[in-house]
């Protein structure tokens, strides 16, 4: 089972992504695992330093952008 997580403070990009991520999730039907990371300490152990970043199974797929949903589709599918 895929593990997702989307880092960020709680802006309104990180929020952004975070919705997208369960909208592409559920589209593709992918059993996975989402979750929202806001710990300052936690997103600095991933050397990301722009969020919203996104990970997936524990590597950094992008930082800095809230990527639409046909963008994660690919990016997951």
């Amino acid at each position: 089972m895929k593990k997702i997580k989307v880092l960020g403070p709680g802006c309104a990009k990180c929020r952004k992504l975070f919705e997208n991520v369960e909208k592409a999730v559920r589209e593709l039907g992918i059993d996975c695992e989402v979750e929202k990371v806001t710990d300052i300490n936690a997103i600095t152990d991933y050397r990301v330093m722009i969020t919203p970043a996104l990970v997936v199974d524990e590597v950094v797929k992008s930082s800095g952008k809230a990527l639409s949903v046909s963008e994660l589709k690919n990016l997951l599918g």
